[in-house]
């Protein structure tokens, strides 16, 4: 169990990463355009963490789950993709809607490696 725990984190880490690059790709773009993986990655990541929660207890059976953290963190990737999929099919994406992505990604980022 272990192990496909480990696995889902990876996923997990590899698709947060992903959003946040296919979001730094677009700096010197014009127009910015969202790219639709960040919808996949964010799906993507949505489903790990989902598993990820789901086998807390067998894996860490010491240890109590934070929930109000993977709660925050949930309502981010929330905003994340709905953000996204209002935007995935626009022309252009506006430098607010890029801006306001990039920071709701690195707060949930920051959220999971700084919160205890």
């Amino acid at each position: 169990m272990t192990t496909i725990n480990t696995i889902f984190y990876a996923i997990h880490i590899l698709c947060v990463i992903a959003i946040l690059s296919l979001l730094l790709l677009q700096w010197n773009k014009s127009p910015r355009k969202l790219n639709p993986g960040i919808l996949h990655a964010g799906l993507t990541a949505f489903i790990a963490g989902l598993a990820l929660v789901g086998m807390y207890t067998t894996v860490h059976p010491d240890e109590v789950l934070n929930h109000t953290k993977i709660g925050i963190k949930l309502i981010i990737l929330v905003l994340i993709l709905a953000i996204s999929y209002r935007n995935v099919k626009k022309p252009k994406l506006a430098k607010n809607t890029w801006l306001t992505l990039i920071g709701l990604t690195t707060i949930n980022i920051l959220i999971a490696s700084l919160w205890n």
